[in-house]
């Protein structure tokens, strides 16, 4: 396993443990793709076949030769300039507006390790000794633009996963601007794929949708300054035929939580290429002489077990390389929040009566919600100032964290440290500090602008004002929010607005560093209107994040379901809520929202002291549950049981890694008349073990259950969840 260079061939092959990656440098020192999929003993140069075709031109450096083009042959990095007409990876432009640029190898460097990106969030390991993690970099030299091109590439063996990204660094005396960088881009000289993208909206993100990729062009992406609730910048291609677990499929997730774009499409000649990285909307960056421009990382994993072993590989990944957790292999605390609770109407007595009640309940934490500081009784003013208003909570910011951790509750707090309001003292002090256009009334979203963090100024402010919060007591939760999309980017400080989109990701990525090194304990929560920014960038600073600003557990099953393809449960923030749902108007029973939010990082968000005495009992066996099955379900491996678009239930399992046990979460979501019996299939169990249900003392032969399959109860009540817990019997 690891990264092999053949001296005669120029092939470069990466392998992993199940899966082999090669492309090779050609007599023209271009970078020719060949191969990407299961584990491979020879080279597939013979893959390559050679053609004089009409219309697609000949780069210079080939001479005469009209069967060589680059707009056929399979490319490692597409690069505008040498006579690809798909759609490219990079896009150079001169200053005097001449777009093109032609690269060729130069040298490479295998070493141990991963390699690292200057301010960005990538794939992290410990590097040590024997743990086969290398990266390889390849040089590419414009002699013409005086421009060093380096390929990236990481290499994770045990989890079939190759990192990749890309710098450019200007040698020349003239500055460039780059009009596209994608980070990476696949292509496949044989077989038919589709894609598998998840779209969405506010309060309804990450629906799963599988298309197959022809001879049309498709592009997801998002062009809001965010990676979107719209679209996620996480995606699968998969052979035709690929199912949960069966057939070959490959991730890929970039590591950016800005807009983005994917595509992919189906050449003339049945190529398929597949690509992504930075939108190129409102992209058009300057890199000066001595400059360099670092792409962000796209991840790469590769299953020949269809989604199924592609999720438990990318859930690893993600928990152990990616999400740096102050919790990491320590329980999670179960939090109360005050939002769905009061809102904005919140002092000291009723906070305190909260505290009270989550600590009857077993509740760890009370995450003080919107409301607290300015003048902020709705959501039209005061975002910027981060001053409590202790007129309204009967006292300090200081004292309050005192009473509630005198309750026995640790104590976090709601912030959005990037947004201002027009009715601030901050805005009317520095009006100029907000993204918006010269001369023009802005563009309103929930009567907030976006702080400029591209500017150094505004990155400093935002910085202290959120560290003297933080220093004002024993804040040990931040729920980090950004609730409204970038319109109008363009920035008072920056001398060229091309720049500041991926700037102001950039400022948000230092600020963020800089707070998890000053408070290296402290647990920040994501959250953009729920999934708006759920990325692997915002994972790396941000170890769970909100997954929905929709509690209600039906829809919620359908958006946890979609999460989970690119996202382990353990990133995933969900809460038990009123019933009515606020959102919906549905009524769920307690224990079915209680097993939906089981799902990830648990918690509630209701008042519990005005809840039912049936209910309370309900929510305090929900948290000893949580806390007794935290570590399987933080752990564990994740299995998608069924698909919810094609029956009446939802189903998910969490299997320890030794096998020994699992536990099963069923949801009934619909009930018809005369039902027939669902029967549940289960997964990752240990082929030939036997298996004992904890609640009715039943043994099952775990193949059966595999393939046959449990007989889930006919109830006729809506809505109603089961749970499972399975224990492997020892060996007579």
């Amino acid at each position: 396993m690891g990264i092999y260079f053949d001296e005669d061939k120029k092939i470069f092959t990466i392998e992993t443990n199940h899966s082999t990656y090669q492309f090779l440098v050609d007599e023209y020192g271009n970078l020719l793709h060949l191969y990407y999929g299961s584990n491979i003993q020879g080279s597939a140069e013979y893959l390559l076949q050679y053609r004089d075709r009409g219309f697609s031109g000949n780069p210079s450096s080939a001479g005469n030769e009209r069967t060589y083009s680059m707009d056929v042959l399979p490319v490692e990095l597409s690069i505008w300039g040498n006579g690809d007409y798909r759609s490219p990876a990079f896009v150079v432009e001169t200053e005097d507006g001449a777009r093109g640029a032609v690269f060729a190898y130069a040298s490479h460097e295998i070493r141990q390790g991963k390699y690292r990106l200057a301010g960005l969030p990538a794939v992290y390991t410990d590097d040590a000794e024997g743990s086969g993690v290398q990266s390889l970099e390849i040089l590419l030299n414009d002699p013409v633009l005086g421009l060093e091109m380096r390929l990236l590439y990481g290499v994770l063996p045990e989890l079939d996963v190759i990192t990749r990204a890309v710098t450019l660094t200007n040698t020349g005396k003239h500055k460039v601007y780059l009009e596209k960088a994608l980070s990476a881009s696949l292509d496949f000289i044989t077989g038919d794929y589709d894609w598998i993208t998840f779209h969405g909206r506010h309060m309804m993100e990450r629906n799963v949708h599988r298309t197959h990729i022809d001879k049309i062009g498709q592009m997801i992406g998002s062009r809001r300054g965010a990676s979107s609730h719209q679209y996620n910048p996480f995606l699968i291609v998969a052979e035709e035929g690929t199912g949960e677990s069966t057939g070959s499929c490959y991730a890929m997730g970039l590591v950016y939580s800005g807009g983005f774009q994917a595509e992919a499409e189906q050449d003339q000649f049945g190529t398929t290429r597949v690509q992504m990285g930075i939108q190129e909307a409102g992209f058009h960056y300057p890199v000066a002489p001595g400059e360099t421009f670092t792409t962000p990382e796209v991840v790469l994993a590769y299953s020949g077990e269809g989604t199924d072993g592609l999720t438990v590989k990318w859930h690893d990944l993600i928990r152990n390389h990616m999400i740096r957790d102050p919790y990491k292999g320590q329980p999670k605390p179960v939090v109360v929040n005050s939002w769905e609770g009061a809102y904005m109407d919140i002092n000291r007595e009723y906070i305190l009566q909260l505290a009270e009640a989550g600590r009857e309940l077993g509740i760890d934490m009370l995450v003080v919600d919107d409301g607290w500081f300015g003048k902020r009784n709705d959501d039209n003013s005061s975002l910027g100032d981060w001053v409590a208003n202790e007129s309204k909570l009967s006292c300090s910011l200081s004292r309050l964290i005192e009473d509630v951790n005198a309750e026995g509750l640790r104590f976090g707090l709601w912030l959005e440290p990037e947004m201002v309001s027009e009715d601030s003292d901050l805005y009317r002090a520095h009006p100029d500090w907000a993204l918006k256009l010269p001369g023009r009334s802005p563009v309103r979203s929930r009567n907030q602008l976006v702080l400029d963090l591209a500017n150094d100024q505004v990155k400093k402010y935002v910085l202290e004002s959120i560290c003297r919060v933080l220093d004002a007591g024993n804040i040990e939760f931040v729920k980090w929010d950004f609730n409204r999309s970038i319109y109008e980017a363009y920035s008072a400080g920056a001398d060229h607005q091309g720049s500041v989109l991926h700037d102001y990701v950039l400022g948000l990525y230092e600020i963020l560093e800089q707070l998890r090194s000053k408070y290296p304990k402290l647990l920040i929560e994501g959250c953009s209107g729920g999934g708006g920014r759920f990325d692997l960038g915002m994972l790396y600073y941000t170890p769970q994040i909100w997954t929905s600003d929709n509690t209600d557990p039906m829809d919620r099953l359908w958006i946890q379901y979609g999460t989970s393809f690119g996202y382990p449960p353990a990133a995933m923030a969900a809460h038990v809520t009123k019933s009515p749902n606020e959102h919906t108007g549905r009524r769920t029973p307690v224990e079915t929202r209680g097993i939906t939010a089981m799902y990830g990082a648990f918690g509630f968000e209701l008042d519990l002291a005005r809840m039912p005495e049936n209910e309370k009992e309900a929510a305090r066996k929900q948290v000893m549950d949580y806390k007794r099955f935290e570590q399987l379900i933080r752990e564990g491996d994740y299995y998608r049981l069924n698909d919810p678009d094609r029956e009446n239930f939802c189903g998910w399992g969490f299997v320890s890694k030794d096998k020994r046990q699992a536990l099963v979460h069923v949801v009934i979501t619909q009930i018809r008349g005369n039902e027939p019996v669902n029967y549940l299939k289960l997964k990752g169990l240990k082929q030939d073990a036997f298996y004992t249900d904890e609640n009715t003392g039943i043994t099952y032969d775990a193949n059966l259950l595999m393939s046959a399959g449990l007989p889930l109860p006919l109830e006729h009540r809506e809505y109603r969840a089961y749970r499972f817990h399975f224990v492997m019997e020892e060996a007579q």
